[in-house]
């Protein structure tokens, strides 16, 4: 089972949706993310929200059509984001997808992002990405990972999450490393690329965020 999420981040960096379209794919709204997907004639599952970003009609156009919507008051400790990827974390799914978590507020930016980090946290398999129109984002922790060429996005950057990460290999790049020790603030290795159609990257210690680009 797949699950996407999209939030009410601006409409111009949404990938084309269509792509993910899957038969087993389970669709989630966010506040204005809810609106952006009946637009597109999605109809989430089920919606989270304090819906702050809409107006009263686009709010009653969502409350006509959605059968599972958590409203939430403003006030909380918990962003919508975090609200529907932990209800996503719950259904065991293999993959889960966040769309429109980017632009706009960089306090949103930096949340959603680290949000990433939470299958590390609770121990959870589902594998999770961040995906707008130009960027794909992940996290891993400790480990050897083989990573695939994307043509539409040819640019791979490692960035630190933590303070170290340790013995960092990239093996089948165009700057290849090998054991080397990444400190955070560190930007050796943005912007690399790979030579063939498959690379290896690998570390002992630490956290990385994946982020593959294109212009």
């Amino acid at each position: 089972m797949i699950i996407n999420i999209l939030a009410g981040g601006p409409e111009s960096l949404l990938p084309d949706l269509s792509e993910y379209l899957e038969k087993d794919a389970i669709w989630v709204g966010v506040d204005r993310g809810v609106y952006h997907l009946l637009k597109r004639n999605i109809t989430p599952k089920i919606a989270f929200g304090d819906f702050d970003s809409v107006s009263v009609e686009e709010l009653m156009f969502i409350e006509e059509r959605v059968t599972e919507l958590k409203k939430y008051k403003p006030e909380k400790d918990e962003t919508d984001m975090e609200l529907a990827l932990n209800w996503a974390l719950d259904q065991d799914p293999s993959m889960i997808r966040l769309f429109g978590a980017t632009g706009g507020r960089l306090d949103h930016l930096f949340a959603n992002v680290h949000l990433l980090v939470n299958p590390l946290k609770t121990k959870k398999s589902a594998k999770i990405c961040l995906i707008d129109k130009y960027n794909l984002i992940f996290i891993k922790g400790p480990g050897r990972y083989t990573i695939e060429k994307i043509n539409t996005k040819k640019y791979i950057s490692f960035v630190p999450l933590t303070l170290n990460v340790q013995d960092l290999t990239l093996e089948g790049f165009k700057f290849p490393l090998e054991n080397r020790h990444i400190s955070i603030g560190s930007t050796l290795c943005i912007s690399n690329e790979l030579n063939s159609d498959y690379g290896t990257f690998s570390f002992s210690e630490g956290i990385l965020i994946v982020i593959r680009s294109h212009d």
